[in-house]
């Protein structure tokens, strides 16, 4: 098990390898498929987010204000990376990004940017939304919360521990691509 801590820097994630099993520390942000398409479109940032040598989680989170006005996630699952396909590559060249975390893992346009930017894909847990909330210590910001509503909005989590493995690195591998392509030579020598 790796422990990484943020900042996020190239040399931490290029250090890594498909398999590695990760616990995140730190700030990550989310983002799903309004947000990665506005900041594809040109969209700009809010003030106060940051996604340089961070991390962007696809992830829908279940979250309640509390009575003090602040926020608790009590669901914060991933969800599907592919639909991001068309997005990605562009987000991590102009915006920095230093890793991905999802389910189901990414095309070759987002493998391509993670080999040249020095990104990860990880792969999150699916159905583990309530254990992967309790690493949420605390939810800092929500941002674009009344342009795009809870689920598409990008909540900023100070996290612990968040676990997931790199089913993606920075140096081309891709685990998903290696299974696929595992499974199609399967398939045809049993036809």
């Amino acid at each position: 098990m790796i422990r990484l801590q943020a900042p996020f820097t190239e040399e931490k994630i290029r250090a890594l390898h498909v398999g590695d099993e990760v616990l995140l520390s730190g700030v990550i942000f989310t983002g799903r498929d309004a947000v990665h398409k506005y900041l594809y479109e040109g969209g700009q940032l809010p003030p106060g987010v940051n996604l340089r040598d961070g991390i962007l989680y696809h992830c829908g989170p279940v979250v309640l204000q509390q009575p003090d006005g602040s926020w608790k996630a009590i669901a914060a699952g991933p969800t599907t990376s592919i639909r991001e396909e068309p997005y990605q590559a562009k987000i991590i060249r102009e915006f920095g990004l230093r890793g991905v975390i999802g389910k189901g893992g990414m095309g070759d346009k987002t493998l391509a940017a993670c080999k040249e930017f020095g990104c990860v894909y990880l792969h999150a847990v699916g159905g583990a939304a309530q254990v992967l909330a309790e690493c949420i210590k605390r939810v800092r910001n929500v941002y674009l919360l009344e342009k795009f509503g809870a689920p598409e909005a990008i909540w900023e989590f100070e996290v612990e521990d968040f676990p997931a493995v790199v089913t993606m690195d920075a140096h081309g591998r891709s685990l998903h691509q290696e299974i696929f392509e595992r499974s199609r030579a399967e398939l045809a020598r049993r036809l």
